[in-house]
């Protein structure tokens, strides 16, 4: 599906390597300036061999300086003064839509980070009737009624002394927006939770009650239920919140020109609903193709399995149990065994749904979820993920750039990873053929095709140098001459050549703790190395 729809969206054939960059990270400068940055920068990056943004929550948040996944009106991109301004941190939505043309006269797609598990920012405070329930477990209740069915009407509510009168930040008019593209004004009735009572001042997990209202089912099952993230939890099922949500996914596609959704949070989503969107927007738009990846941030395999078993069709999760599979290695140094650096990943298992990732705006240092990759092993961990074959690459900006952040501890980008890009669009084509035979030191061979010429991959995760003796081909031993018999590092971090043999086999090296990517010194493609990104 990302194949196709990447082929749709650029006009680039489909046997061509598209790879995504994740393009924010989580102290991205603010201000209003990234939109204007991306657009001046995609012509490098689709030079580079990018073909997708992932951009940030484009949505109108909380606060003028959000990241965004503190979500106030997802039809307000920039345009209306809410929330102390027009602008989101990124820009205006004029700036953003002249970032995704941009992005689009250099064949790149631009996916949108869709939040829609939950709301900040409320307008207004509402009295309503609410459950408090354990922390630990979301199905029971702690406080000292039993829930019942209520009205409706708010009228009825509060005159009601059968429950826990609550007051919460669960209304949501939009004043700024004043009814344009959306009429829909959000009110508790549109919520399933809060964690807040601004009554009592007190802080904990509160269930609305209603009609029919309950957490909803098809989420993940850690504190029993994991309905409840954070913010004013939306109900998914109430018909008015189904039908606004699904027409804001037609709505943004056409209104920007984007070609697809990263989906926060989705194991806190009802997993119906994000099958509702999906099929919609897909129907809606006439693009049957659209990528769409969701964000189910555990390691387990067997639940990601599980959950895109059940979806029943084409969508695609990061796979992140190979990022904690590449955290361990670089941990563990010369003592983890490459040759289970897949063991038990969604890229081993079902590689067409599988977006395969090192780290994210979540794992970066001073995040919530902070989980970084060694960055000894980066290059490895990329080499991996982008000079074979499954999987759908995305690459980290903090790692493109360097991260600003958190204060007085920036994040050093990976040294030429860009290259490494580069010979991803130039040379990983073709039959693979691996040689897993070291627990330190592993390689594969990629052929080459009519189009494109192949390499060979050393990784070395030991403390001397590595080795690996690989065949290229007959068709490649004399090709072009002599010139094309030699080989080096388009690194250049390996300094040498090998010289392939009349049976097709050479002998490549690699630094220790290091990779080599390593094709005729001829190639097609191997002017272009060593361009700096900055």
């Amino acid at each position: 599906m990302a194949t196709e729809g990447n082929a749709e969206g650029t006009g680039r054939k489909r046997d061509d390597n598209f790879t995504m960059l994740q393009a924010f990270e989580w102290y991205t400068e603010g201000g209003g300036k990234h939109w204007s940055k991306l657009a001046k920068l995609a012509p490098e990056l689709g030079s580079t061999g990018f073909t997708a943004f992932w951009i940030p929550p484009p949505t109108k948040a909380a606060g003028p300086s959000s990241v965004g996944y503190d979500i106030y009106d997802l039809w307000d991109l920039g345009e209306f003064d809410q929330k102390d301004g027009n602008a989101t941190k990124y820009g205006t939505k004029k700036e953003l839509q002249e970032m995704v043309e941009a992005a689009k006269q250099n064949r790149i797609v631009v996916y949108v980070d869709a939040v829609l598990n939950h709301k900040f920012g409320a307008d207004s405070t509402e009295e309503f009737d609410a459950t408090e329930v354990d922390y630990n477990d979301r199905t029971k209740d702690i406080s000292d009624h039993h829930p019942i069915k209520v009205s409706p009407s708010p009228q009825s509510l509060r005159n009601s002394s059968q429950f826990l009168p609550h007051q919460g930040w669960t209304g949501f008019s939009f004043p700024g927006r004043d009814g344009k593209y959306s009429q829909m004004k959000w009110c508790f009735n549109h919520f399933t939770g809060v964690d807040y009572d601004d009554k009592t001042k007190k802080n904990q997990i509160f269930r609305i009650q209603g009609d029919g209202k309950c957490w909803a089912t098809g989420v993940d099952k850690e504190n029993m239920n994991y309905d409840y993230l954070m913010g004013a939890d939306i109900d998914h099922k109430h018909p008015d919140v189904e039908k606004d949500l699904l027409e804001w996914g037609s709505w943004i596609i056409k209104e920007i020109g984007c070609s697809g959704f990263r989906f926060d949070a989705i194991k806190h989503i009802d997993r119906e609903f994000i099958g509702k969107f999906v099929q919609h927007v897909r129907a809606s738009s006439g693009r049957l193709k659209m990528f769409a990846v969701g964000e189910y941030w555990k390691d387990s395999l067997d639940d990601l399995d599980t959950y895109l078993t059940n979806l029943g069709y084409q969508f695609s999760v990061f796979d992140t149990p190979l990022h904690y599979n590449f955290k361990a290695a670089g941990e563990a140094g010369n003592s983890y065994d490459m040759r289970q650096i897949f063991d038990g990943t969604v890229v081993q298992k079902r590689p067409i749904d599988a977006v395969t990732l090192v780290d994210n705006h979540d794992t970066q240092v001073g995040q919530a979820l902070e989980s970084c990759v060694p960055s000894w092993f980066k290059p490895l961990a990329y080499a991996l993920i982008l000079l074979r074959p499954d999987g759908y690459p995305c690459v980290f900006w903090g790692d493109l750039y360097g991260c600003e952040g958190p204060e007085g501890n920036p994040q050093p980008a990976v040294h030429q990873l860009a290259d490494i890009v580069r010979a991803r669009k130039f040379f990983a084509y073709g039959e693979l053929q691996e040689y897993w035979d070291h627990n330190n030191c592993i390689g594969w061979v990629r052929i080459g095709d009519e189009f494109h010429d192949g390499c060979a991959v050393v990784i070395c995760n030991g403390d001397d140098e590595g080795y690996k003796r690989m065949y290229i081909g007959n068709e490649q031993a004399g090709k072009e001459g002599k010139e094309g018999n030699v080989w080096t590092d388009c690194l250049g971090w390996y300094q040498g050549e090998t010289t392939i043999d009349d049976d097709g086999w050479g002998e490549f090296k690699c630094p220790a703790r290091s990779i080599s990517i390593w094709t005729r010194n001829n190639a097609r493609g191997r002017e272009e190395f060593c361009k700096r990104t900055d």
